[in-house]
């Protein structure tokens, strides 16, 4: 799944992909925005994406990727 993050105050989002549901990326950022905390979600690539909830602009938490296989119109 694909998620942005947009950081106040900087031009570029965050932008990675996860192995985690959309329901538990979109209950940890609201856990952690309501709370004060940091977001500290993990990419499909083992990485830790941690970033201070006061600073989040906006999350984009995209639908699970299918990728399409041959070159036929869908």
């Amino acid at each position: 799944m694909d998620i942005e993050l947009g950081i106040q105050n900087v031009a570029r989002p965050v932008n990675f992909s996860t192995e985690e549901s959309a329901d538990s990326v979109g209950k940890a950022i609201a856990q952690a925005v309501a709370n004060g905390e940091t977001i500290n979600l993990t990419d499909d690539k083992g990485r830790h994406i941690i970033v201070p909830a006061k600073a989040l602009g906006y999350a984009i938490i995209g639908s699970e990727t299918k990728h399409a296989v041959g070159f036929g119109a869908l």
